[in-house]
C-alpha cells in the first residue's frame, strides 16, 4: 500500500511517501525554501552574453534568470536528430523585449534560475509540450503494440504544432488521455492570453504544482491509497486539487490532528539511516555515499561478508544486494546529476551484465528519469538521475 504522510506546522512541512510502512521518498520544506521549477513567467531580456550564447532574463524574482541559446531555438527530438546550433543569440533575442519562459532549474546561492522557452505542462497521462512537434513515449511502456496505440491516440487528438511525452500511467487508457489533452490545451491557451496582455515587466503567469501535488499526479495510477495530514488548510487544498486534477482516483484523504505524524508512523527511525554516509547491507557488506559539487560517488565494500570459497560468487552477492540498496537510496535521498558506482571488481563479464540489468530493473521503480551509461573502461558504473525536486543548498 502506498500512502503519503504530510506533517505541517508554521515553520516546516515534512512529506513522506511510504510503501507498506517503508520510507520511499522524503522531503522537507520551510519558510526559506524556494521552489519555482515549472513556474511560467513573462521574462524581460536584460543582458546578452554573445561569448556564452546566453542571456540574463528578469522574471521578477530577486536574481535574474539565465537562458542558453539551445533553450530558445525550436525543440527537436534528439533521439531522432542531432541538433547543431549555429545561430548567434543576438539574432534570437533583443534587450528589453519580453519573452515567455519556464523555470527548468531553481536558483541557488551562486546562480539565478535556468529558464527555457520550451514550455511543458505535466498531466496525469501526458506532458503537454506546446509549439513543438516532438512526440515521445515512456521507455517503461515496453509493448510495441501499446506504444503505437498510444502514439496514434495522441497524434489524432493533439492540436497541430504541439507535442507531448506519453507517460507510463497512460498504459491501457483511451478517453482519459483525450480529455486530458483538451484540458492541458485549454490551460496553455489561458497562459498565452495572459502573456499577450501582459506589460513589459517580469512577472509570474502560472504556478507549477507543489511537491505533494506532483506526487499525486505521478502516483494516482500506481495504487496510492491514502494521504494523511495534520494541517486543516493543507487538507482542504488537497481535497480541491484531487477533485479538479485527479478525477476518478480512489484516494482516501484523512485529517489527523497530531503534532508529530512522523513519529506516529515510525518514520523518524528510518530517517536516521538516511542521514548516514555508510549503509550496511543484510549480507554484511556495505555501501558509502559521498556527494561532491560535480557528482555523487558510491562505493561498494564486502565488509563483514566472507561468503563461500567461490570469491567471484561472494563479490557478485554483495554487488547484487548493493544494487538494490543503491536504487532505494537514490530515490530516498533524491540524488541527482552524475552518479558513479564503484562496484567490487568482477572478472566474470556475465555477472557484470547481470548487475547492469538488475540496476536497470530496480530503477524502473523510480518516479524520475534515470540514464544508465554502463561500465566505463575503469570498471565504474556511470549513470545520471534527474532530481524529483530541485534543492536550494
Amino acid at each position: 500500500m502506498l500512502e503519503i504522510i504530510i506533517d505541517k506546522n508554521k515553520e516546516q512541512e515534512k512529506i513522506a511517501l511510504l510503501e507498506n510502512g517503508n520510507l520511499l521518498e522524503y522531503y522537507e520544506e520551510n519558510e526559506k525554501t524556494n521552489r519555482y521549477e515549472g513556474n511560467i513567467y513573462v521574462g524581460i531580456v536584460k543582458d546578452i552574453i554573445p561569448g556564452m550564447q546566453s542571456a540574463f532574463i528578469d522574471i521578477g524574482t530577486e536574481k535574474n534568470s539565465f537562458i542558453h541559446v539551445k533553450d530558445i531555438v525550436p525543440k527537436v527530438d534528439e533521439k531522432k536528430q542531432k541538433q547543431t546550433i549555429n545561430l548567434d543569440i543576438r539574432k534570437l533575442v533583443k534587450t528589453n523585449k519580453k519573452m515567455l519562459v519556464q523555470i527548468k532549474k531553481d536558483s541557488n546561492d551562486q546562480k539565478g534560475a535556468r529558464v527555457s522557452t520550451h514550455i511543458s505542462l505535466p498531466g496525469r497521462y501526458i506532458v503537454f509540450m506546446p509549439e513543438t512537434d516532438v512526440l515521445t513515449i515512456s521507455k517503461k511502456i515496453e509493448s510495441v503494440q501499446e506504444q503505437e496505440r498510444l502514439i496514434n491516440i495522441v497524434k489524432q487528438n493533439i492540436p497541430k504544432g504541439n507535442g507531448a511525452i506519453i507517460r507510463t500511467s497512460a498504459k491501457g487508457k483511451n478517453t482519459e488521455i483525450i480529455e486530458e489533452i483538451k484540458y492541458l490545451e485549454n490551460k496553455w491557451k489561458k497562459i498565452k492570453e495572459e502573456y499577450q496582455k501582459s506589460e513589459n515587466k517580469g512577472k509570474i503567469l502560472y504556478k507549477a504544482e507543489n511537491i505533494v501535488q506532483k506526487m499525486l499526479i505521478d502516483l494516482a495510477d500506481k495504487k496510492l491509497e491514502r494521504i494523511i495530514t495534520n494541517n486543516e488548510k493543507e487538507y482542504k487544498e488537497l481535497q480541491e486539487f484531487i477533485k479538479e486534477e485527479i478525477k476518478n482516483a480512489e484516494i482516501k484523504l484523512e485529517l489527523e490532528k497530531t503534532e508529530d505524524l512522523m513519529k506516529n508512523f515510525f518514520i523518524d527511525k528510518q530517517l536516521e539511516k538516511m542521514q548516514k554516509r555508510k549503509i550496511w547491507l543484510k549480507c554484511g557488506g556495505f555501501i558509502t555515499i559521498d556527494k561532491t559539487e560535480a557528482l555523487t560517488a558510491i562505493d561498494v565494500n564486502t565488509g563483514k561478508y566472507t561468503g563461500n570459497k567461490d570469491i567471484e560468487q561472494t563479490i557478485y552477492t554483495v554487488n547484487k544486494e548493493a544494487t538494490i540498496e543503491i536504487a532505494k537510496q537514490l530515490r530516498l535521498r533524491d540524488i541527482g546529476g552524475i552518479i558513479i558506482i564503484d562496484y567490487i571488481d568482477m572478472k566474470n563479464e556475465e555477472n557484470k551484465a547481470k548487475i547492469q540489468s538488475l540496476l536497470e530493473e530496480v530503477l524502473k521503480l523510480d518516479r524520475t528519469k534515470t540514464q544508465i551509461e554502463g561500465f566505463t573502461k575503469l570498471d565504474l558504473m556511470e549513470l545520471t538521475r534527474k532530481h524529483i525536486c530541485s534543492h536550494k543548498d
